[in-house]
């Protein structure tokens, strides 16, 4: 299986957003990947305005497109998006959804796991989903998580426990002290945790190296990454936009889990 990561960063438009990375994921189909994976936020960049003003359901215009696109190049694409959810307070709040388009699916998992934490309070603008959600690509079951949700292993593991071999998560991660550091930790334990691939597509970081280490607010740190399941890092991109590419062989998830059979432990 070849994954196309697509490392980009996503501004307030979401129309001009489908546009800059469906040329991104015809390039990488042109490469030779099946599974494309872009960012957290695809739709429209975080601190990039209202996030209830261009949420759409499954069937609005940046989803078809991307389902388009996908049955048009033959692969199969998660992306990250908003669709509407529910008002509190006053504040009409979405969901936090990860499209999944091509092959015959088309549907959406929405993020448990809201980032909040002492300066900020994701829930306070996204409600938090619910499902656990799978999808087979090549005969392999992928699980879907997002960004915070890295920091949470037994939703991987029960991911895993529902058969997936591969679980990507398209992400959004906020620089600053250590949070790269955090991150490679985190993509990689996840991995151990479960025995599968983890493809993690994150925003490209605002102002690239030049501004590493630096807060950033949820807006992207870069060094998206294919971590295998014994944990190597079979590919890893920098701070700026990039796609990187990965070939897996899903053999070796039988083999992580043989030599190592964590998932037979109840929760």
């Amino acid at each position: 299986m070849r994954i196309a990561l697509l490392q980009v960063t996503t501004g307030p438009d979401k129309s001009e957003n489908l546009a800059n990375v469906s040329v991104g994921i015809r390039d990488a189909a042109a490469n030779g990947a099946t599974l494309i994976v872009t960012p957290e936020a695809t739709s429209q960049g975080f601190d990039q305005g209202r996030l209830d003003t261009q949420a759409e359901e499954l069937d609005g215009p940046f989803a078809s497109g991307l389902r388009e696109l996908a049955a048009e190049l033959g692969v199969t694409i998660v992306a990250g998006m908003f669709r509407p959810a529910d008002s509190v307070d006053g504040l009409n709040r979405v969901y936090n959804t990860a499209l999944i388009t091509g092959d015959g699916v088309h549907k959406g998992y929405d993020k448990i796991h809201t980032f909040d934490v002492a300066d900020y309070t994701e829930s306070a603008t996204v409600k938090p989903g619910a499902d656990l959600v799978t999808f087979v690509h090549e005969g392999a079951v992928v699980g879907v998580a997002t960004c915070f949700d890295i920091r949470y292993p037994e939703q991987f593991k029960n991911l895993a426990r529902l058969g997936a071999e591969v679980i990507v998560v398209p992400t959004s991660w906020a620089d600053g002290k250590n949070k790269r550091e955090q991150w490679r930790t985190l993509t990689v334990a996840r991995a151990l945790d479960t025995g599968v691939f983890i493809v993690a597509a994150d925003q490209a970081r605002p102002g690239g190296e030049a501004h590493a280490g630096q807060a950033s607010g949820p807006t992207g740190i870069g060094h998206s990454v294919v971590v295998s399941p014994n944990g190597q890092r079979i590919v890893e991109a920098g701070y700026g936009p990039e796609i990187v590419y990965a070939d897996i062989d899903i053999a070796a998830v039988a083999e992580a889990r043989a030599s190592l059979p964590l998932l037979q432990h109840a929760s």
